[in-house]
């Protein structure tokens, strides 16, 4: 499994690697220990809120493709713009397709590695969901 990022911008590509593997132990390294996640718009979610949200769209069994639009460092911190789309068949071969356009924080640890403070997956409002959720 790969290492957790070096650059903010290796940090999607991470995420998803972690997210497809299924380990939700794995995935959870991805965030800082105080990280949000804002599961639907409006909400927020930390500590095991925002690792059972995780699980919950990673039982749906259908992988998670990323694609970093921008990211804008300044020192230990960046933002990212990140498309992403679930989509495929899940295990009851139910029809999943849920996407949208993140905007994340990132910051660099005292280990040098980059990790979500912030994940706001459905950040600019342009999300579609259909079917499994």
């Amino acid at each position: 499994m790969r290492a957790l990022a070096d650059r903010p911008e290796e940090v999607p590509a991470v995420f998803a690697e972690r997210f497809n593997s299924g380990d939700a132990a794995a995935l959870a390294q991805v965030y800082e220990e105080a990280a949000v996640l804002v599961p639907q718009p409006g909400t927020s979610a930390t500590g095991a809120d925002l690792h059972a949200a995780n699980g919950r769209l990673q039982r749906l069994g259908v992988p998670i493709a990323v694609r970093p639009r921008h990211v804008y460092r300044s020192g230990d911190v960046a933002l990212l713009i990140v498309d992403w789309v679930i989509d495929g068949t899940g295990p009851e071969g139910q029809a999943v397709h849920v996407e949208g356009t993140a905007t994340d924080i990132a910051r660099r640890g005292p280990d040098g590695r980059w990790r979500y403070v912030i994940d706001n997956p459905f950040g600019t409002g342009d999300t579609v969901v259909s079917g499994g959720l």
